[in-house]
């Protein structure tokens, strides 16, 4: 029987109701209790620059005279391509003294969950404390000979992404050791009006997810640390400023930067990659799924032993704006190749959600017979709670649960704007 199907809730009522809500409202950038912005506050208008840029361009006033740490890694570059440690390095005033690594090193290469060593960075010659390894936030001893730490890495939009959890934590250690926080910000590659999906319950936050925000937020970088502070989301406040970017607007996507994409981690390799996280990351924890991970990464969505061309009648069928699919069988697996339009209003985190409950009844229960301990504990940390995790096992409908986050979206929208640094 066909739970999905045969629910009472209409799936198209719902469904119209989800691309209603993948857009949030066009904001004001304003300043707010959540920490100084960049002196002279607020993001300029003028040709797009990143917060290493702004920096520069005001010679590095915020960092003379102080010795500087800076969490980094590949995607650490200004608009030229330079690394941020390189231009920090040569900087007239600045004294840069440690580097700090997040999850998957600082080149970038380290495979997802895999612990980082500290090292030597061979181009500076300064040391790399690992930030992914046997503490994820920075100890005394490590920030013993920093008076500022700086924060430039490219997130992708998506709260189960351990680059935020950095931030969190390493602002934390600051406000503990009295250390200045600077985020020099980047852009949300997603753009800054799309808010959607479940929010974080607390028994389930961890570095996977470290803030309760919903699935996909809307915000940069800097934003999120200035909400942060202010909400106490961390344990200790922190003294923090952020260098906004210049001409930065929330409906920007990554492509209207003119910028070059770094590969933030190795399965995201292209600008397009986190629309496609936020569509199949959830069901890439499950069990006996495939998300094209080593051909196109979360491009893929299907299941071993599912029917590829009636799992793709079943997303076409949603009508989503702005998602196509194509069916596709490969080593035993069926499902869908997805084609998603990050500017259109569909609900992508609803699709994923979605897509995961019919698959798990198309298979019998597969995508979820083999979550259990770590597995299912992982599982429940990227969606946020259990309730996913329970529907999928009782073979229930996921349409009533998509639309329960819309209370907490509209609440999320509704408190972020004091935080904004941007216009729409």
């Amino acid at each position: 029987m066909n739970l999905l199907h045969n629910e009472n809730l209409s799936r198209r009522a719902v469904l119209q109701g989800l691309s209603a809500t993948g857009l949030g409202l066009a904001l004001n950038a304003c300043q707010s209790a959540g920490g100084p912005a960049s002196p002279g506050g607020g993001a300029p208008d003028g040709p797009f620059m990143l917060g290493i840029d702004v920096l520069e361009r005001d010679q590095f006033s915020l960092l003379r005279g102080q010795r500087v740490g800076l969490i980094c890694n590949q995607t650490s570059v200004n608009g030229r391509g330079t690394h941020t440690r390189h231009v920090l390095n040569r900087a007239p005033g600045v004294r840069l003294t440690a580097l700090y690594a997040p999850e998957h090193g600082v080149d970038g290469t380290a495979r997802a969950g895999a612990y980082v060593a500290n090292t030597r960075d061979s181009s500076t010659g300064l040391t790399v404390y690992s930030l992914y390894g046997p503490t994820r936030k920075p100890t005394p001893a490590m920030l013993r000979e920093v008076d500022v730490l700086l924060f430039d890495l490219q997130d992708i939009g998506c709260r189960s992404y351990t680059y935020i959890s950095t931030m969190v934590r390493a602002m934390e250690a600051c406000g503990e050791n009295n250390k200045l926080f600077v985020v020099l910000d980047r852009p949300n590659p997603i753009g800054g009006l799309r808010v959607e999906g479940p929010g974080l319950e607390s028994r389930w936050v961890s570095f996977v997810g470290q803030i309760p925000v919903p699935y996909v937020h809307g915000m940069t970088a800097g934003e999120l640390a200035r909400m942060t502070n202010a909400k106490g989301w961390n344990d200790a406040r922190t003294r923090l400023s952020v260098v906004p970017m210049q001409g930065w607007r929330r409906g920007m996507m990554w492509q209207d930067t003119g910028l070059r994409w770094v590969r933030t981690s190795p399965n995201i390799p292209h600008a397009t990659s986190p629309i496609y996280y936020v569509a199949t990351g959830i069901l890439g924890s499950a069990s006996n799924v495939d998300i094209g991970i080593g051909r196109a990464p979360f491009e893929y969505a299907g299941a071993r032993g599912a029917n590829a061309d009636a799992f793709t009648r079943y997303v076409r069928g949603l009508n989503l704006p702005g998602v196509q699919a194509a069916p596709y069988q490969h080593a035993g697996f069926g499902g869908a190749r997805l084609t998603i339009d990050p500017r259109q209003a569909g609900d992508v985190t609803a699709l994923g959600v979605l897509m995961t409950g019919e698959l798990n009844r198309m298979t019998n229960g597969r995508v979820v017979a083999g979550l259990s301990g770590d597995r299912l504990d992982i599982f429940n940390k990227v969606y946020g709670s259990e309730q996913l995790h329970r529907r999928l096992q009782q073979r229930a409908p996921t349409n009533d649960l998509v639309a329960s986050w819309a209370p907490f979206v509209r609440n999320f929208r509704s408190e972020r704007p004091p935080f904004l640094l941007y216009r729409a």
